[in-house]
């Protein structure tokens, strides 16, 4: 029983870890609830499929763009999204009628809705609707005569999707912060356990990827937290839980780092298997339930790990830095939980957040462009889709709308579109499979649409290839309900869709387009200015001149690079080229590098700490040197080298492992800009000062990062 129910237990764990806070469960259940709450109004009213389809897609779509924050900003949302759509509706029936008005028309409304995403959160809903409702009353042919009764299930499905958000699934934002801690605190116990394992194995690079990876779920969920705790806290209570948080990813980053470290080791067994012992200790002793106290500083063994870690001996002993790193990763845990349990005792008063800018109505930006490019591509899908079929050429423009959604480049356009083919693809055998499997069973074909819309709604976020399937699954189903179900009809929806993927790419190529690099250009010069602000608020707070945070910095400089990796993600796709999977690939693994690196600096930063220490000004010269000229590189080209100076020596015997530790890490972050420098070509010129010793190096520099596959092979191609 206690096998099973520990089993339970991971299970559990990886299930809330998998959605924090149950933000797409419940996106889904509103989707789903809502077309229900459709059936269940219109069905008893003897009402016809078609008009309970319209319902249903109010509904669905309601889910998926309502985002506002405030219930009564969602309530206003809702009624002005009817509002849309049934205009929407209306300009519809009057171009079906008078074609190829209807094109025209449809034209414009997918201008309008991709132009619309710039005015979050209430933008989106508005478009998203308009344009949905238009489609639908192409597939329907909805005339004038009937529009009466569809507005009518317009108004009922947004019903339905406000009874389930204010009332059966409402929103209570305590709770979802509490599962998404929970999320958290679980995958803070699988990092525990993924680093005691890869020490246990002697290093493996199975254990070593799970490592990594249970690395990248922790930052994951960290970015969840930091997105929730607004909607919980007020200022300046929510700025303090946030750099708590992150206070708790570096030191399990950190962890990580030394856990790579210790395994290089020459390691006793018995001191192995009391390292592993304890990070397994530290793993069963975080809750599974945050709001139940005594939290771990109350048990003995959380004392035992901060005397072990915190031990002062003048012959260190092998595990020491793990045994320390340890602590520190329960010391923060701690510090993060009781500030979410509104303990403020121990915390300093932090200055309130400053807010964005409101965007402007009329202003040529990268949404306008996008719209342009939209409605081009629109242009160009009717065209095409009228050659395949002149009753469904509408489904090329859907995918056309879809594939410019968020997306900011030609080469995301292409991966998108890529992804949205080869996801109608394989839709096309699971939507025949459930056709044929549920013909003529009206309740189970119902049932099996809802399961295809809460996995589609679910899986949005995720995958766009398996949101794909899930929708093409579904409109084989809708149309076995409708009685025009024919394999045919499955088969041209996929020239349709790759006809629609290849007009928005077309479009995105030819019309004002915007290279995948020249947009990656743009957004390491960003990463560079967050670099350099860093650097200079570091240098102030370590001299002692000012006493300023700089975690928030590095909180700055992460979310500069994961845009940075959003931006490289088709140079990264596995249809790109060779050489440019190599280049994308490079870039990340030394951001990610430069990210770290600059977190750890600022985790263990103290005022004054390299106070009238002279290697502080050389280091940070060098490094803000190096900082300028990249940006110059990346942004055009420069006649100037990068500075390294491979021979100085870094840390002297009588710095303290705080001093040491910084030092280390201001020489990583440098190197991790000459790397960057690398990937741009940047040549560089080493500065060696005379009567010098050679530089202390370490034979664990090399655990300093994990390797991945892409980057083992760039470095053997440059070899």
């Amino acid at each position: 029983m206690d096998t099973l129910t520990i089993i339970a237990e991971r299970l559990r764990d990886r299930l809330v870890a998998a959605d924090p806070g149950l933000l797409r469960t419940r996106r889904a259940g509103l989707a789903v609830g809502g077309i229900v709450f459709a059936i269940a109004v219109l069905g008893p009213l003897g009402r016809p499929i078609p008009t309970i389809m319209v319902a249903a897609i109010a509904a669905m779509q309601c889910a998926f763009t309502v985002n506002d924050k405030e219930p009564r900003a969602q309530a206003i949302t809702l009624v002005l999204a009817v509002c849309s759509g049934t205009v929407s509706l209306t300009v519809a029936a009057l171009g079906v009628t008078r074609p190829p008005l209807d094109s025209v028309l449809f034209i414009v409304v997918i201008f309008c809705a991709v132009y619309a995403q710039r005015f979050a959160p209430r933008g989106p809903a508005l478009g998203g609707l308009a344009f949905f409702m238009f489609f639908f009353s192409m597939f329907l042919q909805i005339h004038l005569a009937q529009l009466p009764q569809y507005i009518l299930s317009l108004a009922i499905g947004a019903a339905g999707n406000a009874l389930m958000r204010f009332v059966v699934l409402r929103r209570d934002a305590g709770r979802e912060l509490v599962r998404i801690r929970a999320a958290f605190r679980a995958r803070l116990g699988r990092h525990a356990a993924a680093a005691a394992a890869y020490l246990a194995s002697g290093g493996s690079e199975r254990r070593r990827n799970q490592l990594r990876r249970a690395d990248e779920r922790l930052h994951e969920a960290v970015l969840m937290i930091e997105d929730a705790i607004n909607e919980v806290l007020d200022p300046p209570d929510s700025e303090r839980l946030r750099r708590r948080v992150i206070e708790v990813e570096i030191a399990a980053q950190w962890l990580s780092i030394t856990a790579r470290r210790a395994n290089t080791e020459k390691l006793p067994g018995e001191v192995r298997d009391e390292l592993v012992g304890s990070l397994l200790r530290f793993e069963s002793l975080i809750e599974h339930d945050p709001r139940e106290l005594p939290v771990i500083s109350d048990t003995d063994e959380f004392s035992r790990m901060l005397v072990t870690g915190s031990r002062i001996s003048g012959k260190p002993a092998p595990g020491d830095d793990l045994r320390r790193a340890i602590a520190e990763l329960a010391l923060a845990d701690v510090n993060a939980q009781r500030i979410a349990e509104h303990d403020y005792s121990a915390e300093a008063e932090v200055p309130e957040a400053e807010q964005p800018a409101p965007k402007r109505f009329f202003a040529f930006d990268n949404q306008a462009r996008a719209a342009l490019q939209a409605m081009i591509g629109g242009a160009l899908a009717v065209l095409g889709g009228e050659l395949v079929s002149h009753q469904r050429w509408y489904w090329a423009v859907l995918t056309v709308f879809v594939v410019f959604l968020n997306t900011s480049t030609a080469g995301a356009t292409f991966v998108k579109g890529f992804r949205r083919v080869l996801g109608t693809l394989a839709g096309i055998f699971g939507g025949m499979l459930l056709a044929l499997l549920v013909t003529g069973n009206l309740a189970l074909t119902v049932v099996l649409i809802l399961v295809c819309v809460f996995c589609l709604v679910y899986m949005a976020r995720v995958s766009q290839v398996v949101m794909a399937f899930f929708v093409t699954c579904m409109l084989g189903l809708l149309y076995s309900m409708l009685g025009t179900f024919t394999i045919d009809v499955l088969w041209l929806r996929v020239a349709e869709t790759a006809v629609g993927a290849a007009a928005g790419i077309l479009a995105a190529i030819i019309v004002l387009p915007v290279r995948t690099r020249t947009v990656l250009r743009s957004d390491l010069e960003a990463v560079l200015d967050d670099l350099h602000e860093f650097l200079d608020e570091v240098e102030a707070l370590l001299s002692g001149r000012e006493n300023v945070n700089v975690i928030e910095l590095t909180r700055e400089l992460d979310r500069s690079s994961d845009k940075v990796r959003t931006t490289v993600e088709p140079l990264t796709h596995p249809m790109s080229l060779s050489s440019r999977r190599d280049y994308g690939s490079r870039i990340l693994t030394t951001l990610d590098r430069i990210s770290f690196r600059a977190r750890h600096i600022a985790a263990r930063a103290e005022p004054g700490l390299l106070a009238g220490d002279d290697r502080l000004t050389e280091q940070i010269d060098r490094i803000t040197h190096n900082v300028e000229v990249l940006k110059e590189a990346v942004g055009g080209g420069t006649q100037r080298k990068l500075d390294r100076d491979p021979e100085t020596a870094i840390t002297r015997d009588s710095d303290d492992r705080h001093v040491r530790s910084v030092l280390n890490s201001l020489s990583r972050l440098d190197e991790g800009v000459v790397a960057l420098g690398r990937v741009f070509q940047v040549p560089v010129a080493e500065s060696v000062k005379p009567d010098v010793g050679r530089r202390t190096g370490s034979a664990q520099a090399g655990t300093d990062r994990v390797r991945t596959t892409s980057e083992e092979n760039v470095r053997r191609s440059t070899q």
